[in-house]
């Protein structure tokens, strides 16, 4: 009974030691066995793996493409236009042992406050040598790769591999994007002045256009109208010739009796005149004129 009370424990303690000195390493990630704060052992197969109970110790550390988002930083292209840019990166830990010793027990977050480092670096440096114009055309892809390939170079003494940069965003500081807008509103503005301009300029040549055909196109109609009017006058005038040949007294009565007519129709009745016009001939009547003969 006291040897079973005594091989109990031992038995739980030989058990747990054996257990502590297992570990499995996940396909997601590489592990460090570490004595005393020193690297003894690097496990980047997945699997079963052993440590030595107490004594060491194991770190684990993602063996996938990680993400970075740099904060959004302010860059001074060549041409002094200042612009805000946010841009992130993707990297993995490729050597354990360098990654250990450049960022310590910090870690990852320690990795990562290092990669923005070197990302804002580079993206001062790369676009600081352009025109914002370069930034914002399709050489976009080429300054990429340049702020990509020289995160490689910096980042390799990490342990790290900088798989890509990416910039997500480029725009201007929010203290220049009021004036932006006024002079994009103002040069609209300007343009929308022009086009009505050139509106009016249009309406007021087929306004003169029109002002003139019209001008042509009556005294066309006048002009023929007098020619008209002229020819009719003629054949007006050569029917009296003809008339007048004919029957001269005839034509003299008819002319009398239309003077008549204008000279006493309507409020125009009164005349004053000598008894012995001849504008009265025919009024006369042709006793009256005998009698007026026989005294």
């Amino acid at each position: 009974m006291r040897r079973s009370a005594f091989l109990i424990p031992v038995v739980v303690i030989i058990a747990a030691l054996g257990l502590s000195s297992l570990f499995i390493v996940d396909e997601r990630e590489k592990a460090l066995v570490l004595q005393f704060g020193r690297v003894v052992a690097v496990k980047e197969d997945p699997g079963l793996a052993f440590k030595l109970p107490l004594i060491q110790e194991v770190v684990r550390y993602d063996d996938r493409i990680l993400s970075r988002d740099v904060d959004p930083i302010e860059v001074t292209p060549l041409d002094d236009r200042r612009l805000v840019v946010d841009a992130f990166a993707r990297y993995r830990i490729t050597d354990l042992n360098q990654f250990r010793q450049a960022v310590g027990t910090g870690g990852e977050q320690a990795a990562e406050r290092r990669i923005d480092g070197i990302l804002r670096n580079e993206l001062r440096e790369v676009l600081g040598s352009v025109t914002s114009n370069d930034i914002l055309s399709s050489d976009r892809a080429a300054l990429m790769l340049r702020i990509r390939n020289g995160a490689i170079l910096e980042a390799r003494a990490l342990g790290i591999e900088v798989v890509d940069v990416r910039l997500k965003r480029t725009d201007l500081p929010t203290e220049n994007l009021d004036a932006t807008f006024q002079r994009m509103r103002a040069e609209r503005e300007r343009e929308a002045t022009d086009e009505r301009a050139r509106g009016n300029e249009a309406a007021q040549r087929v306004r003169a256009q029109a002002d003139r055909t019209v001008v042509e196109l009556t005294s066309d109609a006048e002009r023929q109208a007098e020619i008209i009017r002229g020819e009719a006058d003629a054949r007006r005038n050569a029917i009296f010739a003809n008339a007048f040949g004919a029957d001269p007294e005839f034509f003299e009565f008819y002319r009398s009796l239309t003077a008549y007519e204008r000279a006493l129709g309507a409020d125009n009745s009164t005349m004053v005149m000598s008894p012995d016009s001849e504008f009265f001939n025919y009024l006369r009547s042709d006793q009256g004129t005998r009698s007026a003969e026989g005294d």
